[in-house]
């Protein structure tokens, strides 16, 4: 459990939580959508805050006016969250510290890197621009159609997960991960406060700052990026001294939701100078993959609305049975479901009987059931165990629950019958592998 504490900045109290225990401090300046606590429940924020620490203790805080910090306070200057940086700062016993800035963060950053360059020993950019609104002389900013498109974006549909197309493209599909970024819209800040600083945020213009920065810094920035074109991140790179630019692919205006492992390897060489390897842990796992028979024709028929509530509804079905037959769900993915479990003829009958109970909600699934070593990361498996059962969901027809020989092998005596269906071709598997249909 990560404990929230509160700094006095003034009058104003400033939500923090501190991580790790290495010697080297790092200050992460959360973007527009910022919450502490509700950070952690996307198991993609507590791999790469795990991943932090195995380099740096790493200070997170809610700026003032979202999140956790004292809301429903007079809209921000620049220099009074300079003093909540130094507060926090302060109330961690941190001299000096290297500090991130992601997206809008990053103005934050930027003018504390300048104006207290005693205190902070490197500068890391992600996400982020000098200036966000347009001008004849940036002619990467936001038009004002596009703010204005975004302002009236949070008028009308704020909680509702709608933004996540443009800051997690990747995640887009995902209608689990959508209601969470509508509940950290929702706590992030209100619509109003939200409307607020985003006009406060196209006001800002911190080209004439950028040459009077000379700490080393280092701009990281997605190629496909949606909020901020890459154009922002090479006038940055361009304008501060001696600054290093890496390119990331991906589009994702998020840090942890696309390569992060990547994004954070970036992040240790620079700090330190060298990437060091973690080893994962591995267990040995059953994996299902169950997903909806001819989902696009549904879709199609239902629209846009009615399909999200069949989806709901078929999520809510299969975690049941996941945990009905003692399995964790591990992740979701459009119409996919992936869950592990530690009994092999378990999994298979949880597979069964989301079968037997599909038809109850309009649909029909197929689903892959694979046993090998699967790694530990967090809260999520991976490895080639984990590619084998979903390639064996892909090959699945309708109705059909497949199996490797690996899994029929270890359920002799469960009472559980199979037919062979032959060696098809996986996608992605070297190896030709034996599979079975649960009768």
């Amino acid at each position: 459990m990560v404990t929230t504490k509160y700094a006095k900045s003034g009058n104003v109290h400033v939500a923090y939580q501190v991580l790790g225990e290495q010697q080297r401090d790092l200050v992460i300046v959360p973007g527009i959508f910022s919450h502490l606590e509700l950070f952690w429940e996307d198991p993609g924020y507590t791999h790469w805050m795990q991943r932090l620490t195995t380099f740096a203790r790493v200070i997170a805080f809610d700026k003032r006016g979202q999140g956790l910090s004292d809301r429903g306070v007079a809209t921000p200057t620049l220099e009074e969250r300079m003093d909540d940086v130094r507060a926090v700062m302060d109330a961690v016993g941190s001299e000096r510290a290297s500090i991130m800035g992601v997206s809008e963060g990053a103005a934050l950053a930027l003018l504390f890197a300048a104006s207290h360059p005693e205190r902070i020993g490197a500068l890391i950019l992600f996400g982020t621009c000098a200036r966000w609104s347009w001008a004849p002389d940036y002619p990467s900013g936001l038009t004002p159609e596009r703010v204005a498109a975004t302002l009236n974006a949070i008028e009308t549909r704020w909680g509702e997960g709608a933004m996540v197309e443009r800051f997690a493209p990747s995640r887009k599909d995902d209608p689990a991960f959508r209601h969470w970024w509508g509940r950290l819209e929702r706590m992030s800040a209100s619509p109003a406060d939200m409307m607020t600083l985003i006009r406060m945020v196209c006001e800002i213009d911190l080209r004439d700052v950028l040459p009077t920065i000379w700490v080393p810094t280092l701009v990281l920035h997605r190629r496909g990026e949606l909020v901020v074109p890459l154009a922002g991140a090479r006038y940055l790179a361009e304008h501060i001294p001696n600054a290093k630019l890496v390119e990331l692919d991906g589009s994702d205006h998020w840090p942890w939701t696309e390569g992060a492992v990547e994004l954070s390897e970036e992040i240790e060489e620079f700090l330190t100078g060298a990437r060091h390897a973690t080893e994962p842990d591995r267990v040995l796992a059953t994996v299902l993959f169950v997903d909806i028979v001819g989902s696009t024709d549904h879709a199609a028929r239902l629209g846009d609305r009615r399909w999200r509530d069949l989806l709901e509804s078929y999520y809510s079905l299969v975690e049941r049975q996941i945990v009905r037959f003692g399995g964790r769900k591990v992740g979701t993915a459009g119409d996919g479901v992936f869950a592990s479990f530690d009994g092999p003829a378990r999994a298979v009958r949880c597979a069964m009987s989301v079968r037997e109970s599909a038809p109850g909600i309009g649909i029909n699934v197929r689903a892959g059931l694979h046993t090998g070593e699967c790694e530990v990361v967090g809260d999520n498996l991976g490895g080639i165990a984990v590619h084998i059962g979903a390639r064996i969901c892909e090959v699945a027809t309708p109705d059909e629950i497949l199996v490797s020989s690996t899994l029929r092998d270890l359920v002799a005596g469960s009472g559980l019958h199979f037919s062979p269906r032959g060696s098809p071709p996986l996608k992605g598997v070297p190896e030709e592998r034996s599979l079975f249909a649960v009768a």
